[in-house]
């Protein structure tokens, strides 16, 4: 059997298994095949490499993001406030994860490149509407080794998706006032205020729906490319926690 129809057999075989486990990466069936495409990996350098630019990559394993809960028809629920630093109202809002999109584009600097974490949500809170959004989590990274990426998050926005009602959007999410958040939410926001130079949201664009805030410190970490082709790209980020993403057939 030849390399290539070995890393291809193996990429069927992880795909198969994450739908198999709904993107469960714990899982040693999934675990197994995640080593066994690894050690495939085609990629000299990934950090230097053309295959992560102009790219959209979709998130085929499970959710990285703190305190989900997984439902019954294997998608991931979590806090509004979760999934964007508490920075939006109503953080205990309860959303269900449709997508999760990395697009990757090479900016003006050298070898810099976007790092943008595009979250596409439904509310299923029974208090609110079933509304559809997007979470933008602003970010840029750049190589720090041949496998290794310096990552840094520096803002994010909140927008309705395409086509909807705009009216419902700001009844729910155009809060003038925050939700009652007990010590230690209000002592975690302190922190990442102070650390992160975290900028609260400022007044909903009326047109668009819009709410962004920024940070003037930006959190920093590292991400290692584990596997990278023009189809599969497997990182490892520093608290463990392994991503499978899938290029966008569209780009």
């Amino acid at each position: 059997m030849s390399t290539l129809t070995t890393r291809e057999v193996a990429k069927t075989a992880l795909r198969d298994a994450l739908k198999q486990y709904d993107g469960d990466v714990k899982q040693e069936a999934v675990k197994a095949k995640i080593e066994r495409l690894c050690k495939l990996n085609p990629t000299l350098a990934p950090t230097h490499s053309d295959r992560l630019e102009s790219a959209e990559w979709i998130l085929i394993s499970a959710p990285s993001f703190p305190q989900g809960e997984k439902l019954p028809n294997g998608k991931y629920a979590y806090s509004l406030g979760r999934l964007s630093f508490n920075m939006f109202q109503p953080t205990k809002l309860k959303l269900v994860i449709d997508c999760v999109k990395q697009p990757v584009v090479l900016l003006d600097e050298e070898e810099k490149r976007s790092h943008d974490i595009i979250v596409e949500f439904t509310v299923i809170d029974s208090d609110y509407p079933k509304l559809k959004g997007v979470v933008h989590n602003l970010g840029i990274c750049y190589p720090q080794t041949d496998d290794t990426l310096q990552v840094e998050f520096t803002g994010g926005k909140l927008s309705p998706q395409p086509n909807q009602d705009l009216s419902e959007w700001k009844q729910v999410f155009n809060k003038k006032k925050s939700d009652n958040k007990g010590l230690k939410e209000l002592f975690t926001s302190f922190i990442l205020k102070i650390m992160f130079g975290l900028v609260p949201p400022k007044a909903m664009n009326e047109q668009t729906g819009e709410i962004s805030f920024q940070m003037k410190r930006s959190p920093k970490g590292k991400l290692k490319i584990l596997y990278l082709d023009d189809e599969i790209r497997i990182t490892l980020g520093e608290k463990g926690t392994i991503l499978v993403c899938e290029r966008s057939m569209y780009c």
